[in-house]
């Protein structure tokens, strides 16, 4: 029986026959190579390997057994893919075929449908005539039988047209008469807009009038006059819910008169927060006492319920622009209107080169959570000097407009706290700042990420965006979030306006 020769004997047979005398030179020292350094001899001596020499039993009875395994279990399953989409197009196909034919179907029956109601609607002037000639017939012989003598058809069918038009005449006289025989629909709804235009008259009318002021025929008198005047203490009463404005005068209200509005018409932050509706009370100003309240807790929530509804009036204004302009970019054509409107927002978001995807970008809220936080922070809970005197909630710098100098300015600086007339000013010039200037552009992106994302704006996620702010940087980012967690300042971001109550006015 012959031999079975290994792979590397077979290699130092092939270098016997080629004459290699490096491997015979290898092979009588005695020195053992391997396979691979026999290989690279014979290459190197330009001798090539025969396929044969390299089968090996393993590679011969597993791995290629295997290998055709795997090749076949990959066709099976390329076969199966192919013959799973091709029954998903038969059945897709199927569907639209079906609903192609259903909807013909329902179109044939739609067009026989309409069909059949024009021939009714024809056949309808046909009957009139049949019944016309039918009852003047009847009518005409009725009348030879009467007369006993010859009426013209043309006249008796007159006469019967006359008579039929009379009784319907007389029948909607007499149901009208009927129906209008009782006062009360008639006078009630008068009586109701009478009383409805008295009382806005009432209601508007008395802070307007103006009395004027005879002059006092001496000092004394007008000393008099001013210390009765200043006995009588401004009373502010809002009792029913449905008043449509309250405009007060210009006066210096007290904490304890706005905390006895809030109880007149229940405005209690617990519902607020549970209902995420917010009455629109607008305040012009902070009561100047506010700081004298010793309960800090009273002070924040009154703070609170002041700025609460300018906040979510704005925002929800910045919103209702957003809708307008998404809607208008859509658009293929425009009126002179909508383009007048588009190039007024374009100036008030400082967008240059009509550029409508960045006005979008720009065009958004800023978390009601955020607002708060900033305005406690920078108004000191609407007790700061700049927020009594000049409304300036957000402490924003001015270099060129009306402000209020800081105590502790340095003398080589010439910035000034911005000055604004009403409460509401600051709030749209604080969120114009952040949709606007070049230092807030990340939290400008990082907003646009969560618009994307379909996800909600939530303040606690872009407050790190806002180190540019003020000159603390990342230490006023986490202030505002210790004033957000503490105070649960999250709970008034999906808060809005109640619609169904109306605006009140107050000029504190």
């Amino acid at each position: 029986m012959k031999k079975k020769l290994s792979y590397r004997d077979k290699l130092v047979e092939l270098a016997y026959i080629y004459d290699v005398k490096e491997i015979k030179d290898y092979e009588k020292s005695r020195k053992s190579l391997t396979s691979g350094q026999l290989e690279l001899i014979l290459k190197k001596n330009k001798i090539t390997i025969p396929k044969d020499f390299k089968s090996n039993f393993f590679r011969d009875n597993f791995i290629k057994p295997i290998g055709k395994i795997k090749s076949n279990l990959q066709d099976f399953k390329e076969n199966k893919i192919k013959d799973k989409n091709k029954a998903i197009r038969k059945l897709e196909n199927l569907k639209l075929d079906t609903n192609r034919k259903v909807g013909r179907a329902f179109k044939d029956i739609w067009n026989q449908l309409g069909k059949i109601g024009l021939n009714f609607l024809n056949i309808i002037p046909k009957l009139g005539r049949v019944f016309y000639e039918f009852f003047g017939d009847l009518f005409t012989d009725l009348f030879h039988g009467i007369y006993k003598q010859q009426i013209e058809p043309q006249k008796a069918k007159t006469v019967v047209i006359a008579i039929t038009a009379v009784a319907i005449l007389t029948t909607i006289v007499f149901s009208s008469l009927n129906y209008f025989s009782d006062g009360e629909l008639v006078k009630k709804p008068e009586i109701k807009k009478e009383e409805k235009k008295l009382e806005i008259k009432k209601e508007v009318k008395k802070p307007e009038i103006k009395k004027e002021r005879k002059k006092p025929e001496n000092k004394i008198e007008e000393k008099k006059k001013d210390a009765k005047k200043s006995d009588v203490k401004p009373k502010l009463e809002v009792k029913r819910k449905n008043v449509d404005e309250v405009i007060l005068p210009n006066l210096n209200l007290k904490t304890e008169t706005v905390l006895n509005l809030f109880k007149d018409v229940e405005y209690d932050l617990g519902k607020v927060r549970i209902q995420k509706l917010v009455k629109p009370i607008y305040f012009t100003q902070f009561p100047r006492d506010l700081d004298a309240l010793q309960s800090t807790k009273l002070k924040k929530e009154t703070f609170i319920k002041i700025v609460l509804p300018l906040i979510v009036a704005e925002n929800e204004r910045i919103l209702a622009d957003r809708g307008k302009l998404l809607k208008l970019s859509d658009k293929k054509f425009t009126t002179d209107l909508e383009k007048q409107w588009i190039r007024q927002k374009l100036l008030e978001y400082k967008v240059k080169k009509g550029n409508l995807k960045e006005l979008a970008v720009r065009m958004d809220i800023i978390p009601t959570s955020i607002a708060l936080a900033q305005a406690a922070k920078e108004s000191g809970w609407g007790t700061s000097r700049f927020a009594l005197e000049g409304n300036a909630i957000f402490g924003q710098w001015t270099w060129s407009g009306q402000g209020i100098a800081p105590l502790d300015r340095e003398s080589n600086k010439n910035h000034k706290i911005l000055k604004f007339p009403i409460l509401r000013a600051s709030v749209k010039a604080y969120q114009n700042n952040l949709n606007t200037h070049k230092s807030y552009a990340k939290f400008r992106q990082k907003r646009l990420s969560l618009r994307i994302k379909n996800k909600k704006i939530k303040g606690l996620e872009l407050t790190e965006t806002l180190n540019n702010y003020a000159q603390t940087g990342s230490e006023y980012t986490k202030i505002l979030n210790q004033i957000i967690k503490q105070n649960r300042l999250m709970d008034f971001e999906p808060v809005r306006l109640v619609n169904s109550v109306k605006e009140i006015e107050l000029s504190s």
